[in-house]
């Protein structure tokens, strides 16, 4: 089995947008496999994905972590195996909010302040 052939029920590590995850394999899609989030490693960075680092653009995206259980296409290429214990949804959710939350803090740019902004609105709506 080469590094990016994987079975369905293979638990993985998925690249989606700015996010990174832990899956299941649920089907092959030829290019890509379809994953089960099973836990967030990684929160989506916010804004536009075409301008990053901008916040003069039309539309400053509040992006969303996958959901627990939510189906996404994943490239193959963005899909690497996992072999250690999958953490709780909700408890990697918090630990993934908390890691971007400290690296927007860090930096006292107009777009780190803007993503800040939509990601404490996010945790309104994660952790009610």
């Amino acid at each position: 089995m080469s590094q990016n052939e994987f079975v369905i029920g293979d638990i993985v590590t998925a690249f989606n947008k700015t996010g990174k995850y832990i899956g299941e394999i649920t089907a092959d899609r030829g290019q890509a496999y379809l994953v089960k989030v099973l836990a967030v490693l990684k929160h989506p960075k916010q804004g536009d994905l075409h301008n990053p680092n901008q916040v003069d653009v039309d539309f400053f995206h509040e992006r969303k972590a996958l959901a627990f259980r939510e189906q996404t296409n994943v490239p193959k290429n963005m899909v690497r195996p996992y072999n250690d214990d999958i953490p709780p949804y909700q408890d990697s959710l918090q630990l993934a909010v908390n890691a971007i939350k400290q690296e927007l803090e860090s930096k006292d740019t107009p777009f780190s302040k803007k993503s800040l902004e939509a990601i404490q609105e996010l945790e309104k709506e994660y952790f009610k």
